[in-house]
């Protein structure tokens, strides 16, 4: 029989156990000097260090974190590891985003050692921001999807993923048919769905880019394999709206050309959300499907605001995704300053304690792994980000004037980004650690 693998983590330590905007104070724990003890990679407990280190063994290994502030793992919601490469491309709206940088960049996957060099660089790069979790975007290429499994297995990180479902109104290089997207789809799901922590989901890129005959078939994949995800765009640009319209005229929405196709539902996930109207955000709340809140590549190309408020109010799921490559940094930290600055703009607020919420606890819960992630409750993944107050100049200066908590929380959000990030942690083990 294996013995226990025990180890101990001390730091200041925060997370959440309810959303602050319906539970307050009450939603999260904050230990100003904690310890987190794990078993085989899962947390076992969690408490004040003078009370856990008083009964804990001498010999307990013990990482020492003290004077950085130590959160569970960043969970992205939404994001396209083949657009690594063309983050920070000049100049386009959405649709014409796509035809100059997205669709040539994506034909690069058909080469699976292409697919492997970005997919391992993709998952360090998320480790080196602190994001543990991530629902992404492969490109129509099989290999690309099992490239990025792969890499994710190897550092053992939590990933959903899913081939590109897209066979009308693309370039040629990248377009697969509805048979063939379906049969490639289904060949993966039984490859990689459940193997460790990595898990599957129907993918058609967007409406527009998927026949009648594609959606049906994407929904029918959905349906057939209980547990699976789907995630595909939704209202993100006007544009884009109208042109659903016209491709599918008899749905009364963008949204709900997905309904008729049998892709809403529990683990579905919508990007953006932008232009919807209540009707379509009731129908996302009562069938349980998510939106993923993308503020970095809205505000980048010109789409919109999201609606936060209207969203909370009517209870449906929400997480927060950088939407690289659109979206202009890995960083979760850098994507609650932008998404501070769209609830502004909206004459919304976004308290920092919502934001981290919806970073870790909320994000988890949009994804249905509450269960799994997003806190430090005993039985969970360990999988947490090691925060450095004191990583530059000017985050050490402005935490010594912060008096409280949240105000320490929200300078993180607004001045912190990837140099914050002291250490990344994955099942308990260190993946990430700045050098020095």
């Amino acid at each position: 029989m294996n013995t226990p693998q025990l180890h101990a983590v001390r730091g200041e330590i925060l997370h959440f156990i309810a959303n602050p905007a319906s539970a307050g104070e009450s939603a999260l724990e904050h230990f100003a000097d904690g310890v987190l003890v794990l078993r085989d990679g899962h947390v076992a407990e969690l408490g004040p260090a003078p009370e856990l280190l008083a009964r804990l063994p001498a010999e307990l290994p013990l990482t020492d974190y003290r004077g950085k502030l130590i959160l569970p793992g960043f969970v992205d919601t939404h994001i396209h590891y083949a657009q690594t490469d063309i983050i920070a491309s000049h100049g386009e709206q959405l649709l014409a985003w796509l035809e100059k940088y997205t669709f040539p960049a994506e034909a690069r996957f058909a080469d699976p050692a292409h697919a492997r060099n970005v997919a391992s660089f993709f998952c360090d790069e998320l480790l080196r921001n602190g994001t543990t979790t991530a629902l992404a975007f492969a490109t129509v290429h099989a290999a690309s999807v099992d490239a990025l499994f792969e890499a994710a297995l190897e550092r053992r990180m939590r990933m959903i993923s899913g081939k590109v479902l897209m066979d009308r109104h693309c370039p040629d290089f990248l377009r697969d048919t509805a048979t063939g997207g379906y049969a490639e789809s289904k060949a993966l799901i039984e490859r990689w769905h459940g193997r460790d922590r990595l898990q599957y989901a129907v993918t058609p890129r967007f409406a527009a880019t998927s026949s009648p005959e594609q959606m049906t078939l994407a929904g029918r994949l959905y349906a057939e394999h209980p547990g699976i995800y789907l995630q595909s765009h939704v209202a993100e640009n006007q544009g884009e709206v109208a042109w659903v319209a016209g491709l599918y005229p008899e749905a009364r929405s963008y949204l709900d050309v997905y309904d008729r196709y049998g892709q809403l539902g529990m683990r579905s996930v919508y990007a953006h959300c932008i232009w919807l109207d209540d009707t379509d955000r009731r129908r996302m709340a009562e069938t349980g499907a998510a939106i993923s809140f993308c503020p970095t590549s809205n505000l980048f190309l010109g789409s919109g605001l999201f609606d936060l408020g209207r969203a909370n109010e009517l209870g449906l799921r929400v997480g927060l995704g950088t939407d690289v490559g659109a979206g202009t940094s890995f960083s979760m930290l850098q994507t609650l300053n932008e998404a501070y600055k769209v609830l502004q703009l909206k004459g919304q607020k976004l308290p920092a304690a919502s934001a981290f919420h919806l970073a870790t606890l909320g994000g988890a819960h949009s994804l249905y792994l509450d269960d799994r992630v997003g806190n430090f409750l005993p039985g969970k993944e360990a999988d947490f980000v090691v925060l450095d107050p004191q990583a530059t100049p000017l985050l050490a200066r402005r935490m010594a004037c912060a008096q409280t908590l949240d105000e320490r929380l929200f300078v993180l959000m607004m001045l912190g980004d990837d140099r914050a990030v002291a250490a990344t942690h994955v099942m308990g083990e260190a993946r990430w650690q700045r050098p020095g």
